[in-house]
């Protein structure tokens, strides 16, 4: 293809269903557009389809149910910047469809349960992305989705819940040690006994020895702080709102955590925290604030989530910019 562009950067968003990945590609649509990016949904490397899962018992979030072979062989050619023949997978009928021909793009996210488990995956990717949904706030959506919108009863979602714990715990929970960044999802620390798990604490962890991520901070970095932003400046509604800035381990990798626990009333207010954030990857002053104003209606838009994944997002698009800029650079000299 004549086309074809010279880097191909592959970016893996993993994590297990329901804990944000759409509206954090949706996000990435915004920074990169839809013509820059080609996203890869993993279910497509099902090996069993619906039925044979059934029957012999094996999940979807079992390494075997999927084609990790064909996943790697197809995620390398399309970094190669040739084109594939990848599978579908049919969320409708629940069976394999006949492949689509897919052409390399400058960006390939690939996203699904399993996107950093194979290790020969995990080298070909530029950045990754695990996203960590604590099992209190995973119950709690799980159930005001599952009883609200499709009837179901509080014992068949515990049960539904209790039935996956264990594959996801052994394949897909592991993943978030490889992760270049983990967006965690918990309970709020502002209010005691929360139940509705409507006030969230998000914590964004970035890993200090990767290659170019430059880990964004709260006024100094290296340093520990905690920040209640001030009440006339941030519109908060009860409980409030608290950040956190600091280094930290990770599961042996050291660390950089921000966190933003409580939820804002005004987005346009938010100029104000990211006036006191450092390391954004902006190109202009005020661009975090409009890139989250740009959808109010995003789930996570007026918490740490929407925040966090929009500051992720920006990582991402200075880590494809600066590996385009070496290919170039490359390019010229030769």
């Amino acid at each position: 293809m004549s086309n074809q562009p010279n880097r191909v950067v592959v970016i893996g968003v993993a994590g297990d269903s329901g804990c944000g990945k759409s509206t954090f590609l949706r996000r990435l649509t915004d920074l990169f557009g839809e013509e820059l990016m080609t996203v890869i949904c993993l279910d497509d490397y099902h090996s069993l389809d619906r039925k044979q899962r059934k029957e012999t018992g094996i999940t979807a979030l079992d390494p075997r149910a999927n084609n990790f072979d064909l996943m790697y062989e197809q995620v390398k050619s399309l970094k190669e910047g040739k084109s594939v023949w990848k599978p579908i997978y049919n969320h409708e009928t629940g069976k394999i469809d006949p492949p689509e021909l897919i052409h390399p793009n400058k960006i390939v996210v690939i996203e699904g349960l399993h996107p950093i488990y194979d290790p020969r995956v995990r080298k070909l990717l530029d950045f990754s992305i695990y996203l960590d949904l604590s099992d209190e706030v995973k119950a709690a959506w799980k159930i005001q989705r599952d009883i609200a919108e499709r009837g179901h009863t509080l014992a068949d979602v515990m049960q539904a819940i209790d039935a996956r714990r264990p594959d996801f715990e052994a394949y897909i929970d592991p993943q978030k040690a490889h992760a270049d960044v983990v967006v965690q999802i918990l309970p709020t620390n502002l209010i005691a006994d929360d139940r509705d798990r409507k006030v969230l604490r998000v914590r964004l962890i970035q890993r200090s020895d990767v290659e170019g991520l430059q880990p964004a901070y709260l006024f100094d970095e290296g340093s520990t702080i905690s920040w209640i932003p001030c009440g006339t400046k941030l519109t908060c509604s009860y409980p409030g709102i608290k950040l956190f800035s600091g280094p930290d381990g990770w599961l042996g990798h050291p660390a950089s955590v921000l966190e933003i626990d409580g939820q804002f009333d005004h987005l346009e207010e938010l100029v104000y925290i990211e006036n006191h954030l450092s390391s954004l990857n902006t190109k202009y002053y005020g661009e975090l604030t409009e890139l989250l104003r740009k959808h109010p209606d995003y789930p996570g838009s007026n918490n740490g989530t929407g925040l966090l994944q929009v500051i992720v997002g920006l990582k991402m698009r200075a880590t494809f910019e600066r590996l385009s800029k070496k290919v170039s650079e490359h390019l010229v000299a030769a």
